[in-house]
């Protein structure tokens, strides 16, 4: 969750009446737009009997073995963007297992660069690490520089672009490919027309690999109607699927919108940002599958209470009213209701209750430790936002190292991703939680990304409004350099971390991709959020967009 950066107006006050930092938020684009949607059951169901026969259709043609293997992985790869491959995924891996055995590299000496890089792609996006070196015939083998004829080839060089996305540490000539392709792209995008043009400019704006899921599956479906009716079968269960998820997400939607409704948030603390929709969205880009829905609307919930707690943080309450806030959320006892102020009772009521319920749920299931985890990690963070007002009390500026050791924590990556997990089921198990809590690389690389993403689009509002110190500032003071060097640093480090996520995704896997995609996806999502300015505290542009492609449009039948 991003702090407030937007321009403060210090509200007067009366002797009487503590001076309170408000931020006037921009109210909601949505208003009560979601509360009016009416699930009709039997249309869900409709869809799910019509998925049927396109399923299994496709599920022969997934597993024939006459196909051609470059024809299968191009086949994989459709499904794979189309959010598909949830459907066939031990039928898909027991093809790419054969695939994969089989792979020699002097396969590819004849093999164009577009057709590498989908090969490539699928293997990696689905956990097999083939080497990069299926990309070495396309470099000069004296000067190591790419060869420019492949300039010409633009289909070819998008695919290289979208294939350096998944690169890992060392793999030196994706790193090149990344440099070597964005600028050629660039260069020729104004060029080029229809769809590969719309190709282009989508992935130059945001690849693949770091998009939402949902919303990459919907503009593969539009920008990639060619591929998507390379077999009817494909393109029919794809437009099902999205119809069927548009009628589940929509009423998910509906449920936390009356939720907080009825909370009376908006009312008994006006001052927050009311942004049901965004953090819906935010959740369901942890993970879309139909078996999740009672996860994203727990993990929903839990994340606005985190809106209402972080907005009083550093939008409303005293330093002295955070201290006893902060203590009140660590005896998580009704008792400290007395101690609060009286504006914040009524959450602090409700976070209680809430919790208390989702624990005596789960409890029936042996399956409580997950609740507890999310609290504890609640009460981390809050101790974390003391620890920032008090150091923007007293006009302390933290070293780098002083500060990311807090602002992982205020980041709220542990809150969000230990939430994502109350509602998972069975997969989330007591060995599950332990690897979550061993802090494992691949999850320090997803806060880092968390952390610094927000903190490089949002450092200067943050000074504006006399808040806080960012990662920028913390790293500018340490290491007394530039804020164009700092900016430049903190760069790198989330490049580097992107490449961690995708080593930690590769087989063999810690744990199954089950856990590790909503890591995977709450770094996608701060992607999303934050990379062209804050989408959260100002949604009018990425997440209005995607919240209109998803709810208030519909897929054309």
């Amino acid at each position: 969750m991003a702090a407030v950066e937007t321009n403060a107006t210090i509200q007067e006050k009366t002797t009487a009446e503590p001076v309170r930092p408000l931020a006037n938020f921009p109210p909601s684009v949505w208003g009560d737009r979601f509360l009016s949607f009416t699930l009709d059951n039997s249309e869900l169901e409709g869809y799910a009997k019509a998925m049927e026969a396109p399923k299994e259709e496709l599920r022969r043609l997934i597993v024939d073995q006459t196909m051609d293997s470059n024809k299968k992985l191009s086949l994989i790869y459709s499904v794979h963007r189309l959010g598909l491959t949830y459907l066939f995924l031990q039928e898909i891996e027991a093809q790419l297992d054969n695939i994969f055995k089989a792979f020699k590299l002097q396969d590819y000496d004849e093999v164009d660069l577009y057709t590498t890089s989908i090969n490539f792609q699928v293997f990696r996006h689905l956990g097999y690490k083939l080497p990069c070196d299926v990309f070495n015939k396309f470099k000069h083998s004296t000067s190591g520089a790419f060869k420019e004829d492949i300039s010409t080839d633009v289909k070819g060089m998008l695919g290289l672009y979208e294939s350096s996305q998944l690169r890992t540490r060392g793999e030196s000539i994706l790193d090149e490919a990344s440099a070597f392709t964005e600028t050629k792209l660039k260069s020729v995008v104004n060029n080029l027309e229809g769809k590969l043009a719309q190709q282009v400019l989508q992935s130059l704006r945001r690849p693949f690999h770091q998009g939402m899921p949902m919303v990459e599956a919907r503009l593969y479906f539009s920008n990639y109607s060619e591929e998507c009716a390379t077999h009817e079968c494909l393109l029919k269960l794809a437009k099902l699927h999205f119809s069927y998820l548009e009628l589940q997400q929509k009423e998910e939607l509906r449920i936390v919108s009356k939720w907080w409704k009825d909370m009376r948030f908006q009312e008994t603390t006006p001052y927050i940002r009311d942004r049901v929709p965004e953090i819906y969205l935010w959740i369901l880009g942890l993970y879309f599958e139909p078996r999740y829905s009672l996860a994203r609307i727990i993990a929903t919930k839990i994340t606005l209470f985190l809106v209402v707690l972080d907005d009083t943080y550093d939008a409303y309450a005293t330093i002295e009213e955070i201290r006893l806030l902060t203590d009140a959320i660590n005896r998580w006892d009704m008792s400290a209701m007395d101690q609060i102020p009286e504006y914040i009772r009524p959450f602090y009521k409700i976070l209680l209750d809430e919790y208390a319920e989702l624990e005596k749920q789960l409890a029936i299931e042996g399956r409580e430790k997950s609740v507890i985890a999310s609290k504890e990690a609640f009460q981390d963070i809050a101790r974390g936002y003391l620890e920032e007002a008090e150091w923007t009390n007293s006009g302390y500026v933290a070293s780098f190292p002083e500060y990311m050791k807090n602002g992982l924590i205020t980041s709220a990556y542990n809150v969000i991703s230990k939430s994502a997990l109350v509602g998972m089921g069975d997969i989330v198990s007591e060995n599950a939680l332990a690897w979550y809590e061993s802090h494992p690389k691949t999850l320090q690389a997803s806060e880092l990304i968390s952390r610094l993403q927000d903190d490089v689009m949002t450092y200067q509002f943050e000074r504006e409004r006399g808040q806080s110190a960012t990662g920028v500032d913390a790293y500018i003071k340490t290491y007394g350099v530039s804020e164009k060097e700092a900016i430049e640093e903190l760069k790198i480090m989330i490049e580097n971390a992107w490449k961690d996520i995708n080593e930690g995704c590769l087989k063999p896997r810690e744990v199954s991709m089950d856990l590790l995609a909503p890591i995977l996806n709450l770094a996608r999502m701060i992607d999303v959020v934050y990379r062209y300015d804050d989408g959260f505290t100002f949604p009018g542009k990425t997440m209005k967009e995607y919240i209109t492609l998803l709810f208030v449009g519909s897929v054309s039948m």
